[in-house]
């Protein structure tokens, strides 16, 4: 197996794109350090877990809301692993509503879950990574950073800035062997659908924008991630991949 012997570190790990990428390596062999706060999410994400014949699940309850404890755990979880292999920054929050009406506290909370906390658990791997000369990082933007959605300004500057980490990490980071990309996902049919009002129609929307006529699974953002984690991308680095069934084209 693939990722038999080492060990990945996922934040958002227990959400609906988070928890089927946390299988997928399992599946693969991969010791999994799975990172997320939603108890409800996690005893499920745990009883799948449980079904699993390979790799292994450790859980982190940790609030990614506080950068500097992430940081402090994440370099004592990789530590006590020898290094950390892998880094998927996947966990972000996505509140919804007119730009003027967003607090500076608002905002500031979006930046520290889905910039800051990234920030912390890449530097607590950077140690170790570096003393292996190999690492894999791979940071989930959105295809809200190429526009057409309204009301998300936070959230859309968080994923802009995750693309601007990808390549700033790609040039610094890759003569130390460790590679840096990014996934974009479209519109998946998870929880953060449902600050929509109408979900039907935001079902025809997204379909119309598609060039495949089907919704993504979180199966295909783990098959990217798995990509951009494995051997096979060794030469693949500072790239954003689009999985979105054809939305944006480039």
């Amino acid at each position: 197996m693939e990722f038999a012997g080492r060990t990945v570190l996922l934040t958002g790990a227990a959400g609906g794109l988070g928890s089927a990428a946390t299988l997928a390596f399992m599946a693969a062999g991969a010791r999994v350090i799975a990172i997320d706060i939603d108890e409800a999410k996690i005893a499920a994400l745990q009883s799948r877990a449980a079904a699993a014949s390979a790799g292994a699940l450790q859980v982190e309850r940790l609030d990614l809301a506080d950068p500097e404890s992430v940081h402090g755990r994440c370099a004592e979880l990789a530590e006590a692993a020898g290094g950390l292999d892998v880094v998927i920054n996947n966990a972000a929050i996505y509140p919804s509503k007119p730009f003027e009406q967003y607090s500076f506290a608002e905002w500031d909370a979006v930046q520290r879950v889905n910039v800051a906390a990234a920030v912390a658990c890449v530097r607590a791997a950077l140690p170790g990574m570096r003393r292996k000369r190999r690492g894999r990082i791979v940071n989930v933007a959105s295809v809200t950073f190429y526009g057409g959605w309204a009301l998300l300004a936070p959230y859309v500057a968080s994923k802009g800035a995750m693309v601007g980490l990808t390549r700033a990490w790609a040039r610094e980071f890759g003569p130390d062997g460790i590679t840096v990309n990014c996934i974009c996902p479209g519109a998946f049919p998870t929880d953060a659908e449902k600050i929509h009002p109408d979900p039907e129609g935001y079902s025809r929307f997204i379909l119309e924008h598609q060039s495949l006529k089907r919704r993504g699974d979180p199966a295909d953002i783990a098959a990217a991630m798995l990509f951009f984690a494995g051997d096979r991308a060794s030469f693949v680095t500072g790239q954003s991949l689009n999985v979105d069934g054809g939305w944006v084209m480039q």
